[in-house]
């Protein structure tokens, strides 16, 4: 699959002046379930859902500069991030991002001794080159991200068959492409790491559809990199106190898993102690220092230290947060792992007519750690507009609305794209995006895929 071709960034491509970002309604390709399962998307239609998850009946259109634009954002807020992790460690700031106490040691060790760590999604939202704005950062999916398959093969396949339907006057004699080489950075990375692992490389997550394809697909591109490899749920590890090790169903001791489980949540759980105990013998992917990163705690932080980026909304932590936070992954999961300073500046725009926290009238409050929208309050001009239901408690960041990025569907009716920018080994290849019928990116969120002209 190929990725972002320079001879196709060029001047045989349209002008942004002409051509910017869009929706394009498209007709969905004939028997287009069988030929999405094909490659590995057996989780289309789930029942939940009153449309499909895979909606191949519209694309985002984008230019190559926006592309661009999307890719160097990326690798700039991968840059911005680190600088954000040292600084936690370096100031202690581990309290804010409600981080145990017992991780803290561990943590500051795996990110001294560079653990490898594989991959990322950042959440960008953005309505193009014709808004007039940079894309805003809306959150940062450091250690267990999804929807990998689908932006990997399953939109670059959708592609190569309908290319031929997807010319007009913008490609000026040329094939569209995709922002695309996740597939080839994943492969070319787990290469890389074949004399750091011992093998088998396990690949450990929770029973639920979405986990399960991501493992799949991370596990075979494993394969493809020449590693052994092994596929079980999290509660399925066993911990043998006499020999201080994890165990697999065999009872053999494992030393190398990839776990698509949060960190957060598994240094809560009965044998979380363990994981730390052992941390240095073994070899987790990603490293735990991913912790620090894929809290929403981060977003303050990088507010505070890069007051007024381009690429940032402002955030502050909600002070009157308190309280444990509390995952929700062991109640989807009931058998949870191993069973057998507020500184930064306000913007004179948001300080006007102040009436919500930090005089902002238009933000949204989401809790440090939460997943699939749960447990978001979505405020305008002062007034709360949306809601949304979870189980996630403690404390909570207060973020800025990110300005419009709305597009009309066929139906009339408005859709809200999340663009979900991939970094595989510290490096921006490729994009997803989940539309919602909502604000809100949410478990209903469908995947649409993406070309660039």
């Amino acid at each position: 699959m190929p990725g972002l071709k320079p001879e196709h960034i060029s001047e045989t491509r349209a002008t942004t002046e002409a051509y910017s970002m869009k929706r394009i309604t498209l007709s969905p390709r004939p028997d287009w379930q069988s030929k999405v399962e094909a490659v590995g998307l057996t989780y289309h239609s789930p029942e939940s859902m009153p449309h499909p998850y895979w909606d191949e009946s519209a694309a985002y259109e984008f230019t190559s500069g926006e592309i661009d634009t999307l890719e160097a954002a990326g690798n700039t807020m991968q840059e911005m991030c680190l600088a954000a992790a040292q600084h936690v460690i370096d100031n202690k700031r581990y309290t804010e991002l409600d981080i145990p106490a017992a991780a803290i040691p561990v943590i500051e060790r795996a990110w001294e001794q560079e653990p490898p760590a594989i991959y990322g999604r950042f959440d960008f939202s953005w309505a193009g080159e014709k808004s007039g704005q940079a894309p805003k950062l809306l959150e940062y999916n450091a250690d267990t991200p999804t929807s990998l398959l689908e932006a990997a093969v399953v939109q670059w396949d959708w592609l190569k068959e309908q290319t031929p339907h997807l010319h007009h006057s913008a490609f000026l004699g040329g094939d569209p492409d995709q922002f695309n080489s996740i597939h080839e950075k994943l492969i070319a990375k787990w290469k890389d790491l074949i004399p750091y692992l011992q093998q088998p490389l396990y690949f450990a997550g929770v029973d639920e559809p979405e986990d399960q394809l991501t493992l799949v697909y991370l596990r075979d591109t494993a394969e493809q990199a020449g590693l052994k490899t092994l596929q079980m749920f999290m509660e399925e590890i066993g911990w043998n106190e006499d020999a201080k090790a994890f165990l697999d169903p065999a009872e053999d001791q494992m030393f190398s898993i990839f776990k698509l489980y949060p960190w957060e949540a598994m240094v809560r759980e009965e044998f979380g102690v363990h994981a730390l105990d052992t941390y240095p013998q073994m070899r987790w992917i990603e490293p735990i220092w991913k912790m620090l990163l894929s809290n929403k705690g981060i977003l303050p932080i990088l507010w505070e230290l890069y007051p007024n980026h381009e690429l940032l909304l402002p955030a502050f932590f909600e002070p009157e947060a308190t309280g444990p936070v509390t995952s929700e992954w062991t109640q989807v999961n009931d058998g949870g792992f191993g069973r057998g300073h507020n500184s930064a500046p306000i913007p004179s725009s948001l300080s006007k007519l102040a009436s919500g926290p930090f005089g902002m009238r238009d933000y949204v409050s989401k809790p440090l750690l939460s997943r699939e929208g749960a447990n978001i309050k979505i405020v305008r001009n002062g007034s709360t507009v949306m809601e949304t239901d979870g189980m996630y408690d403690g404390p909570r960041i207060v973020q800025a609305l990110a300005p419009d990025a709305v597009f009309q569907a066929a139906d009339n009716q408005m859709r809200y794209p999340v663009l979900g920018v991939w970094m595989v080994d510290q490096e921006c290849c490729g994009m997803g995006i989940r539309e919602s019928r909502t604000p809100v990116t949410d478990n209903l969120s469908s995947f649409i895929p993406h070309y660039f002209v």
